[in-house]
C-alpha cells in the first residue's frame, strides 16, 4: 500500500470529530503553503508584470472603485 493509500485509509477511519479536526488542520496547512508560495513568487519577481499592468490600468483611469 502506497503512502497516499495509507493516508486515505486512515482518513476514512476517523471519527466525525477527528475528521472535523483534521479538516480544520488541513485547511490551515493548505493556506499556509499557499501564502508561502505567493511570498516566494513575489520575492522572485514573478508577479511584477501583473503589478505593473494593474498600476498602468489604475493610472489611466481604467479601474472602478469597489
Amino acid at each position: 500500500m502506497g503512502k497516499l493509500e495509507t493516508i486515505e485509509h486512515e482518513v476514512q477511519s476517523l471519527s466525525p470529530q477527528e475528521l472535523a479536526d483534521f479538516r480544520a488542520w488541513f485547511a490551515q496547512f493548505d493556506a499556509d503553503l499557499w501564502d508561502y508560495q505567493i511570498e516566494q513568487d513575489v520575492n522572485n519577481g514573478k508577479l511584477d508584470s501583473l503589478a505593473e499592468e494593474a498600476l498602468k490600468a489604475f493610472q489611466s483611469g481604467q479601474c472602478t472603485k469597489l
